[in-house]
């Protein structure tokens, strides 16, 4: 009976253990980068809503802080069109009413706001973007 080759269960015990650890290593590496891969993408999204909300500001026309009324579609920036795809997955824009960065002077009629745009997905916020937009005011 000396002369059989074999594995005795304490050999194989070791092996499984050894397996089941490798495996449990792998699976959290894995599940580490899918998870940091959703986030990536769902910034990426927060960004290009944001830039794309800013833009379309840019191109509206400039509404003094002292006048912005965001009950008023005459007297707010104008929303984007969120596509429909992110829709269904819970993202929402806000734009924030403007703050007044410096006070129009009169020698020039000039008005610097800040504007702050918020980006949330299931009313979870994901990205604020805040910058700033000049605008004469006579």
């Amino acid at each position: 009976m000396k002369s059989e080759k074999g594995f005795s269960l304490i050999e194989t015990l070791v092996a499984l253990a050894l397996m089941g650890i490798t495996a449990a290593g792998v699976i959290t590496g894995l599940s580490t980068t899918f998870k940091a891969g959703w986030i990536s993408q769902e910034r990426v999204m927060a960004e290009s809503l944001a830039k794309s909300q800013w833009e379309h500001i840019r191109a509206q026309g400039y509404i003094p802080v002292a006048d912005y009324n965001p009950d008023d579609p005459e007297n707010r920036y104008e929303l984007i069109d969120i596509p429909d795809d992110l829709v269904v997955k819970g993202y929402a824009i806000e734009i924030d009413p403007p703050q007044t960065i410096t006070s129009p002077s009169e020698d020039y009629g000039l008005e610097l706001q800040s504007i702050d745009i918020v980006i949330n997905r299931d009313s979870k916020l994901l990205l604020t973007l805040s910058d700033y937009r000049a605008g004469r005011l006579n």
